[in-house]
């Protein structure tokens, strides 16, 4: 006989997982302001291996439409310039000898719309990972009837992953209607 709260607690850590896949997705979207997530993808060549750019440079935010890249050794410049240029950033980066600038170009309102479009279709997605999860907990507490568990105790269980999924669903609109807010504010 399965354990209803580890079934419940199973299903709940699924649902999370999807919540916080999506909120690390929506922070690598370009809202028309500098963040330095945009950049998180993005790997360079030093010294005959690939690694993430923020291992060999800072990474900052001087002000609402810069970021700043400072290489920690000097002969960086190049392959930081070459692997923004060759990333989807789309961003030219300006080099001053000291600091790479990437300045972050204001959006269009055509492509305010589409980025706000992408956010609603990963929202989405992670709405279908949250009930996938809500429906392998019914199935198996459904399965769970068959092997001694009370129909009341499912069915008390089954509102309760109703409830999680709920919670988790109001999570995600939460998510996507602040990125969204975000996109559209010039």
């Amino acid at each position: 006989m399965i354990d209803v709260k580890e079934c419940l607690a199973a299903c709940e850590e699924k649902m999370e997982l999807s919540v916080m896949h999506l909120d690390e997705t929506l922070s690598h979207i370009r809202a028309g302001k500098a963040n330095v997530h945009i950049l998180d993808d993005i790997r360079v060549n030093s010294y005959g291996s690939m690694v993430p750019l923020n291992n060999v440079a800072a990474i900052t935010t001087p002000d609402a439409r810069t970021i700043a890249i400072k290489p920690w050794d000097k002969s960086m410049f190049r392959p930081i310039e070459k692997a923004i240029i060759d990333s989807e950033v789309g961003i030219m980066p300006e080099n001053n000898g000291e600091v790479i600038r990437l300045g972050i170009p204001p959006l269009t309102e055509e492509r305010r719309r589409a980025l706000t479009k992408q956010c609603s279709k990963e929202a989405e997605e992670s709405k279908v990972a949250i009930r996938n999860a809500r429906r392998d907990g019914i199935d198996r507490l459904k399965k769970a009837i068959k092997d001694g568990l009370s129909e009341d105790v499912e069915k008390d269980a089954e509102a309760d992953l109703q409830k999680i999924h709920d919670k988790m669903v109001k999570r995600i609109e939460e998510l996507l209607t602040a990125k969204s807010k975000e996109i559209m504010t010039v």
